[in-house]
């Protein structure tokens, strides 16, 4: 008879559907959002020359099991696309009630990446999609406009970190809505642009590695310190042991070598006169056939710096969004 009623019990088990799982940082929805941007140089960029050629890239929106309308972290992806981090920071917002907006930069431009050739698309595009992103996410009912922060990786976080500048917001952000809080990971900080120490009154949080060769972190401190004097609200927290990309959890462990992927380490690139990014050294205007562009910095994952990096993260984006 026991037999009879665990066979019954088995047989049951393999007929009613299991318990449904309730990961909480997994979405309850996600949207793909078309964004309608431009693709322009520089150039264009810089003089606010909008006759260039009309692009539409997407927005993956993820919103959390939470009712009315939420906070929202842009995520912007580096020169290797939409790498497996943006999905790890993702899942961490969402478990905690955060929506999250990632921004596919490439995909609509027919790029899959620009890490071995940086001249396939103007460094500025990616802060114009995160403009027009932001005037998605202003109209969406689900979002909450006032709770929007931004945060980008290397060449997204180049993006995130310039987008704090008053003058492009003035040129550009037509969606009037200001982001909460500016979180750039390891972004380029070889150019001065005019006027870059005129940025909004938002907290701006760098964070990168000591030994980072593709986008030395001394370069954004030197920066960051341009901006304090200026009285704005920056802090650049390092970490010693952690190279570029160091919060991708699929990197190698051990710092391998990209030798094709360009940098532009060793550059000193600044915007003069206004509307044009010259060679410092040179005095000519730059391009990635310059001297000073090498190739081939290392990649890799830090645990600890990434553990680190999402305490210091998540308990900044609580503190911006007041939440308890």
């Amino acid at each position: 008879m026991m037999r009879s009623y665990a066979v019954a019990a088995f047989v049951l088990g393999l007929t009613m559907p299991l318990a449904a799982a309730d990961p909480v940082d997994i979405a309850a929805r996600t949207e793909l959002h078309a964004i309608q941007t431009l693709t322009l140089s520089d150039k264009q960029f810089l003089s606010g020359d909008s006759e260039a050629k009309a692009t539409t890239v997407s927005g993956q929106l993820r919103l959390p099991a939470a009712t009315g309308r939420l906070p929202v972290v842009v995520l912007v992806h580096g020169s290797g696309g939409m790498g497996a981090n943006i999905e790890m920071w993702a899942r961490e917002f969402n478990a905690m009630g955060i929506a999250t907006f990632a921004i596919d930069g490439f995909t609509g431009r027919g790029l899959t990446q620009t890490s071995t050739n940086q001249a396939l698309l103007g460094r500025l595009n990616f802060i114009l999609d995160i403009y027009r992103g932001l005037n998605v996410l202003a109209n969406h009912t689900r979002v909450d406009p006032q709770r929007i922060v931004l945060m980008g990786f290397s060449r997204g976080g180049q993006a995130a970190l310039y987008a704090s500048l008053k003058r492009f917001h003035q040129l550009w952000n037509k969606s009037g809505v200001e982001f909460a809080a500016y979180i750039p990971f390891y972004p380029d900080c070889a150019t001065t642009f005019a006027g870059d120490t005129d940025t909004a009154d938002k907290p701006i949080r760098i964070f990168g590695g000591t030994v980072d060769d593709y986008n030395p972190i001394a370069l954004c401190k030197a920066y960051a310190e341009r901006l304090k004097a200026a009285g704005r609200d920056v802090q650049v927290t390092e970490y010693p042991n952690a190279p570029h990309s160091f919060d991708n959890p699929l990197g190698a462990l051990t710092a391998t070598l990209s030798p094709q992927s360009q940098s532009v380490r060793n550059c000193k690139i600044v915007e003069e006169p206004v509307g044009t990014l010259i060679n410092a050294v040179s005095r000519e205007p730059f391009t990635y056939k310059d001297a000073c562009v090498a190739l081939g910095p290392h990649l890799g994952h830090d645990p600890e710096a990434t553990r680190q990096a999402k305490q210091a993260v998540t308990t900044l984006v609580r503190t911006v969004f007041k939440m308890n």
